[in-house]
């Protein structure tokens, strides 16, 4: 697995590929450091994602996990730039508790890409986020989008 890390508006992010695939996005500055063509394009995508001038990634990515979780994160991938969902309309379309929508949200391997972030409570409250920086991470990517004023 290679890895590739980069400054940016919510903090130090480490990218890694492996066979071809984005496979996950992590928090903080990672110790080896290759720039694969794959991994530079993602960094020039998450960049202009920051920058505002990005709206749509075009990775190959591919996250590990159950069976289950890919079909959550499929449905997070479905979900528009600058706007957002609930756990229990994504849980609907994958015929699970919210709940365990929310499992699968805080085990999301490659936050931003897969936009976690655009998931939110039916009462219209945040929920949770696993990245550095909680909520206010959350925020602040909604915001960035426009989801949030």
């Amino acid at each position: 697995m290679t890895q590739l890390s980069m400054h940016s508006p919510v903090g130090d992010l480490t990218i890694s590929e492996d066979d071809g695939a984005i496979v996950s996005l992590d928090w903080g500055w990672g110790a080896l450091q290759t720039e694969t063509p794959l991994l530079l394009e993602a960094k020039r995508q998450l960049e202009r994602f920051f920058d505002g001038d990005l709206k749509q990634f075009d990775l190959p990515l591919r996250p590990y996990g159950t069976k289950f979780r890919k079909q959550v994160w499929d449905g997070m991938l479905r979900i528009p730039y600058g706007r957002t969902e609930t756990y229990g309309k994504i849980a609907e379309s994958v015929g699970a508790p919210a709940r365990t929508v929310g499992g699968a949200c805080g085990a999301n391997p490659i936050p931003i890409l897969i936009p976690c972030h655009r998931v939110l409570a039916a009462n219209g409250g945040m929920g949770g986020y696993s990245g550095d920086g909680g909520v206010e991470t959350k925020v602040l990517l909604l915001r960035l989008e426009g989801a949030l004023l």
